[in-house]
């Protein structure tokens, strides 16, 4: 409860992850939300899963009620904008906002598209290489998300496919689905072979390891891609894409001015 003549604080930053089986996952959330707690300047920064890992998105909240919040911004931790960011995730946060009156939590937009995080899968196709990446009109990129069978989703990863392969001058850049649709990186990876692309590399578009990256990581090297990076990772470019989320969510709501 905040005392009088004093203002509330800033709503608080709740970082919010689907969830894994491989501790990997949980291991490069909680790196993430320690990165952007860092470079919060004093925000309260928490982290929620919505399956498979400690904290549940509803303790986390409580938490954060409990520490005299009262407002909080849910970034989703996802990159395309797709099932979780528009039924099961909005559905969790009406529930807890029944569950937790004098609570008001708020969800940002996901995480991509963003310049930020083109950058990131260049610097991290560039990390694989061993430096920055040449003959790019003769390289073939697979651009590889986990999958989503929302046909919204999947047309949002093929316009930035499309988009990246227009400003960074690759000679082709294709989408590919670890599940829940084709092509199938590996089928991605030979495809381009067939059109007698010369150097095929492999960009993963997820944020951690599991299962699901793993596959994309295992199909490529056996169809015989020539690069394949690694996964986004609690990189400061992700970092700074959560925040902006965050801020542009605290203008729309006009949050800083619940203390009046």
């Amino acid at each position: 409860m905040t005392r009088p003549g004093r203002s509330a604080p800033p709503p608080a930053l709740l970082l919010v992850a689907h969830g894994s089986r491989d501790p990997r996952h949980a291991a490069t959330v909680l790196a993430l939300t320690e990165r952007v707690r860092a470079a919060a300047g004093g925000t309260e920064v928490a982290c929620g899963f919505l399956d498979f890992a400690l904290p549940e998105v509803g303790g986390a909240l409580g938490g954060l009620r409990a520490a005299g919040h009262r407002a909080v911004v849910a970034v989703p931790l996802l990159l395309n904008h797709a099932f979780h960011a528009g039924s099961d995730l909005p559905e969790l946060l009406a529930r807890e906002r029944a569950r937790l009156p004098g609570l008001a939590v708020w969800q940002s937009e996901v995480l991509g598209p963003d310049p930020l995080l083109n950058g990131l899968l260049e610097r991290r196709l560039a990390e694989a290489n061993g430096g920055p990446l040449t003959a790019r009109a003769e390289t073939g990129v697979v651009l590889a998300s986990a999958g989503t069978s929302d046909p919204g989703g999947r047309a949002a990863l093929e316009r930035l496919a499309a988009r990246w392969r227009a400003e960074a001058g690759w000679g082709a850049v294709v989408s590919a689905y670890a599940s829940a649709g084709a092509p199938d990186p590996g089928r991605a990876v030979r495809e381009l072979r067939a059109q007698g692309v010369r150097r095929v590399a492999v960009a993963p578009y997820v944020i951690a390891p599991g299962r699901l990256p793993d596959r994309v990581l295992t199909g490529a090297r056996e169809a015989g891609a020539d690069l394949v990076a690694p996964v986004l990772g609690a990189a400061p470019e992700l970092a700074r894409v959560v925040l902006d989320r965050y801020l542009a969510t605290v203008r729309r709501r006009g949050a800083l001015s619940l203390a009046g």
